[in-house]
């Protein structure tokens, strides 16, 4: 049982067939946050890319989050350069539309944010057009010969450099949705494809 999580899994995630309705949808982008935040990505992105941002001495920087769900890892940064008194501009980028329209309807305490609607795999942007280029939990949702050229593009868009954020299969995680995720996570997309 437990060789299983040593390798990686290819069935598709719910959120890949696009086997829900608008209201899980609307319910999971809510509750992916929670997720995201319990498991680290804001930590992540201040011991990575803020922490380059510092140590660089950038008053002013860009950042593309691929694949950037509701924009949470773009709020982080933008509230960040505000407390330290930098210039900030964050482009998420999401092929899902309802995502692209829920990084707008979040950020709107932060002119600094914006969403496009593009494919991860072709970036609609020059070269070197962000200081930054990071994804979050995105791909796992690719096979690899799909995260080479999502990487390629990544660091084809990015001047200084690219942070990718993803999942590890193991089975604690798994042992969670499977059990005692079911009564802290209420949303079927979560559970089921957090399991994946």
């Amino acid at each position: 049982m437990l060789n299983k999580f040593r390798r990686r899994n290819y069935e598709l995630e719910n959120l890949d067939r696009g086997s829900y309705t608008a209201e899980e949808y609307e319910e999971c982008i809510s509750e992916l946050q929670l997720v995201n935040e319990w498991l680290g990505d804001a930590r992540a992105l201040k011991r990575t890319l803020l922490k380059d941002v510092r140590k660089n001495q950038l008053q002013n920087f860009s950042v593309l989050d691929v694949g950037a769900g509701s924009g949470e890892l773009l709020r982080v940064a933008a509230a960040w350069a505000r407390e330290t008194k930098r210039d900030f501009r964050g482009v998420g980028l999401e092929l899902n539309e309802r995502s692209a329209e829920a990084i707008n309807e979040q950020s709107t305490a932060f002119d600094e944010i914006t969403s496009v609607r593009s494919d991860a795999r072709c970036l609609p942007f020059a070269n070197g057009a962000f200081d930054y280029v990071i994804c979050s939990l995105f791909t796992h949702h690719f096979v690899e010969v799909e995260i080479i050229d999502i990487l390629h593009e990544m660091s084809r868009v990015a001047r200084r450099r690219i942070f990718v954020i993803d999942l590890h299969r193991h089975a604690i995680a798994y042992y969670f949705y499977t059990t005692i995720g079911k009564l802290f996570l209420h949303n079927r997309l979560l559970r089921e494809d957090g399991a994946l």
